[in-house]
């Protein structure tokens, strides 16, 4: 009998014996179901508890894994960025000698302890690569030593032009090296500058040494307590100074003698010798290249397009309109600007396929020769000139080291795009700059090249019938445009996804609309404008490049209108301050999600989803009081009210808060609008404009001074500020609020007020009332402040200061003495010798962040 008459037969007899109801023999049965499948019959709770007992030899086997396919290479420029970024933000630095011997220790547990791909094995590597960061972020500021400006001045600089960037309304920015100042000769001069010459005059080129009075400052520091510091990337740039020529800088011939205060060593690091000339001189023809080429770029291509251009080749993005950055921000294509890996991409894309197609047109050569690997060797020599012309930016650093290591890998056989590529490119740029992991450019540029290359893998793995296959010339035609679609929307998706934590917590806003953006703008960056500028660029030293360059300036124009027209879609989501542990937790949640290729990798899926779900749901941080700019000229407060629109108002004692400022305190603290002050009618200045500075004021100057305060305070209520010229006042919740432009009436006002702002200083650090006094001395060394008004009775209050506590390299300028030539070793102790504590009342901080929004 055949098995298949054996089944039916088998089965007959079952459904008669079903509907007879006749009791069949009790037979031992075999059960072929999954062991799986048998433990989920059990109580959920036992099943649970069998799951948890086995998920430490499970995960010990998925590591095992991880470690047999080489994916723990990834972490390895991971743990190097913790270690830097963790010593970056510790309050101070770590002794040098506990590193060492720490790493030491490390490196020899690794040689003795531990069978490599054991948990045992990877912590002790993990524990090396995090001191061997520490150890490099020590040593790159150690190496930087870069002099920073302690106080503004004015003073007249001389110096040699290493750097030069053209505006939007026809200004230049100047990178200087500084070699001498006068009127007065500064003793602590930086070593190189940024000043910025708005006067008409004949552009002066790269290598000039040139003269002129301007008006320098230290750079910025965080606009409000644990925001961007601005001075931390400028030290490491080796920026010492910023500001601007008070007229046209002019040229200085090179024979003259140097005058007084002026330096010798022009290559600011180096000792005189030959290398630092020849690095000096190389350095120089670099840059001068790189600005001629922008120069014939805007000569061609006027206006936005040629500065956009430009942007795209050289990395010059000065020269573009506000009107048009702020659109390219808005719509979620500012990053087309920023030379990165697509710019890298296409650029060697297009050389090596061209150079492919153009060498396999001969089959003599084709068939002698790998085609493949020239055209690899001549795309490795394209893209090292454009990373020499871009400027090394951090974006197009990664992008030429990771499109190198692509093309290396084609040379010697193996996979051009991979993780540990990227990895390769990561730790080589840590190596070198550590301080880069501090930055939006490096965090945000990795994380979109990991999460895409992550993606890609992930849709190799897909099964082969997960798309219908397509046949005839029209559909493949048709399927062809929905790929490259298709994958540019993909693209737009996963990068955005990828850069949004950064996004929200360096800038406070996020784009709407960029995928939208992206679907239309990149076929034209891809298709039109790469192409026609790569051509361009090679045709450029013949002097042919005008046509390709207009046909490139046809497509930025349409990425232009693209940008304008989505930008009035909206703003976009603007985010307040967020806690400080969102954006670590989620990076590692992110990292474990897309480096790992096991079920390891879900625990990155748990971080991310329970810190963003514990964000959305905590409570918002309160907001504090009084808000302080760090040189003492812009003061808000909330103002008492019970509407919730009223509630993101901001009441100001600027009639126009300065942008730089302001456009990081509104997203930051939710601000919604501001109160402008009321003007004080009838009353005229404290004191005369004319007056003689430094000279004590008479019996009558006091005593008119006086009544126009008392009167300032007598109007003054808690909706908004009350002006007059150099002074303004308030009542924020009973305290009485007083700002002064000028320092010398601080002692009458300290009378009055319970809380002093001056802009200057006045000579005092503390009111002998008990007022709280808040000068441009105390605040050079504390930073911007908030401040949590408490007790008015009692004037106690908490200050959050911006810093706080031991001076690290890029906040020491802020504790130099200029007038003794000494250095304070804290903030706090600064402040204290002083006579006035950065923190009164409570001892506790209150944590300077915000909720979600």
């Amino acid at each position: 009998m055949r098995v298949s008459d054996m089944a039916h037969g088998e089965t007959d007899s079952l459904k008669i014996a079903a509907t007879t109801e006749v009791a069949l023999p009790d037979i031992a049965v075999p059960t072929r179901r999954p062991p799986a499948v048998a433990r989920r019959t059990e109580k959920p709770l036992a099943f649970l508890r069998e799951r948890v007992a086995r998920l430490p030899i499970s995960s010990t086997a998925d590591m095992a894994v991880e470690a047999r396919h080489g994916h723990l290479f990834h972490f390895v420029p991971v743990c190097i960025g913790a270690g830097a970024a963790l010593w970056f933000l510790l309050p101070t630095s770590p002794p040098f000698a506990v590193l060492t011997c720490v790493l030491i220790a490390a490196t020899a547990g690794i040689w003795l302890l531990g069978k490599p791909g054991t948990v045992r094995h990877v912590t002790i590597c993990a524990v090396a690569l995090f001191c061997a960061g520490m150890l490099l972020a020590d040593w790159e500021t150690r190496r930087t030593a870069t002099i920073v400006l302690d106080q503004p001045v004015v003073t007249i600089v001389t110096g040699v032009i290493e750097r030069r960037e053209a505006g939007a309304a026809g200004e230049w920015r100047y990178v200087l090296c500084l070699t001498g100042t006068a009127e007065p000769m500064l003793r602590r001069a930086p070593e190189r500058i940024s000043v910025l010459a708005r006067s008409r005059h004949e552009p002066l080129v790269i290598g000039a040494k040139v003269s002129g009075r301007a008006r320098l400052s230290p750079p910025s520091g965080p606009a409000l307590p644990g925001m961007n510091d601005f001075a931390f990337a400028s030290y490491f740039s080796g920026i010492g100074a910023v500001g601007f020529f008070l007229g046209p800088p002019a040229a200085v011939d090179v024979s003259q003698g140097a005058s007084s205060g002026d330096r010798q060593d022009f290559w600011p690091g180096f000792s005189p010798g030959l290398l630092p000339g020849i690095v000096q001189s190389a350095d120089q023809a670099l840059f001068s290249l790189r600005d001629q080429i922008s120069t014939r770029i805007r000569t061609v291509l006027p206006g936005d397009p040629g500065a956009f251009a430009a942007s795209i080749i050289t990395g010059e993005r000065r020269s573009m309109s506000k009107a048009a950055t702020e659109a390219l921000r808005l719509s979620g294509l500012a990053h087309i600007t920023a030379i990165s890996g697509l710019n890298m991409a296409l650029a060697a894309g297009i050389f090596f396929v061209g150079l492919r197609a153009g060498l396999s047109l001969f089959p003599v050569v084709a068939q002698a020769y790998p085609v493949k690997k020239i055209a690899a060797v001549g795309a490795l020599i394209a893209v090292t000139g454009y990373v020499l012309i871009s400027g090394y930016q951090v974006s197009a650093v990664r992008a030429y080291l990771m499109t190198s290591i692509m093309l290396v890998a084609v040379l010697v056989d193996r996979p051009a795009i991979s993780l540990r590529n990227l990895a390769l490119a990561a730790t080589i740029i840590l190596l070198v700059q550590p301080s880069a992991v501090m930055g939006p450019s490096f965090q945000m540029s990795f994380a979109a090249t990991a999460a895409l290359i992550a993606g890609y893998a992930g849709w190799r793995k897909r099964p082969r019938d997960f798309l219908p296959r397509f046949r005839g010339r029209k559909v493949l035609l048709l399927a062809a445009f929905a790929r490259f679609f298709g994958g540019t929307l993909a693209t737009s998706i996963i990068g955005g996804l990828a850069t949004a934590i950064f996004a929200i917590s360096h800038f406070h806003r996020l784009a709407t609309h960029s995928l939208e953006a992206n679907l239309i703008a990149m076929p034209l960056i891809s298709l039109v404008v790469m192409p026609a500028g790569f051509i361009a660029m090679i045709l450029m030293p013949l002097g042919l490049d005008a046509p390709f360059l207009i046909v490139m300036g046809y497509g930025l124009e349409w990425v232009l209108i693209v940008a304008h027209e989505i930008a009035g879609w909206g703003d976009g989501y603007t985010f307040s301050r967020q806690p400080a542990w969102l954006l670590p937790t989620t990076v590692a949640g992110f990292l474990l999600l897309t480096l790992l290729r096991t079920r390891l990798r879900h625990i990155g899926t748990f971080l991310v989803a329970s810190a963003l779900l514990t964000a959305c749901l905590s409570p918002r941080t309160p907001r504090a009081d009084l808000a302080i700019s760090e040189d003492g000229r812009l003061v808000g407060f909330w103002p008492a009210s019970h509407t919730p629109i009223d509630d993101d108002q901001l009441a100001t004692n600027r009639q126009r808060p300065p942008s730089f400022i302001f456009d990081q305190w509104q997203p930051a603290l939710r601000i919604a609008g501001t109160i402008p002050p009321e003007e004080m009618s009838g009353t005229a200045a404290l004191l005369s404009p004319d007056r003689p500075k430094r000279t004590p004021l008479s019996g009558t100057e006091i005593s008119t001074a006086r009544q126009k305060l008392e009167d300032l305070l007598k109007v003054a209520d808690e909706k908004n500020f009350i002006c007059i010229q150099d002074a303004c006042a308030a009542m924020h919740h009973g305290w009485r609020i007083i700002t002064l432009e000028r320092h010398e009436v601080t002692g009458i006002a300290c009378d009055l007020a319970d809380i002093v702002i001056v802009a200057q200083r006045p000579g005092f650090a503390h009111c002998r009332s008990g007022a709280r006094l808040i000068s441009a001395e105390t605040l050079r060394a504390t930073g911007s402040l908030e401040v949590f008004l408490r007790d008015r009775s009692s004037r106690t209050m908490t200050i959050v200061p911006s810093f706080d506590g031991p001076a690290r390299a890029w906040t020491r300028h802020r504790l130099y003495d200029w007038r003794s030539g000494s250095q304070a070793e804290s903030h706090t102790s600064h402040e204290q010798a002083k006579g006035n504590s950065p923190i009164t009342g409570e001892v506790s901080r209150l944590p300077p962040t915000d909720g979600p929004a």
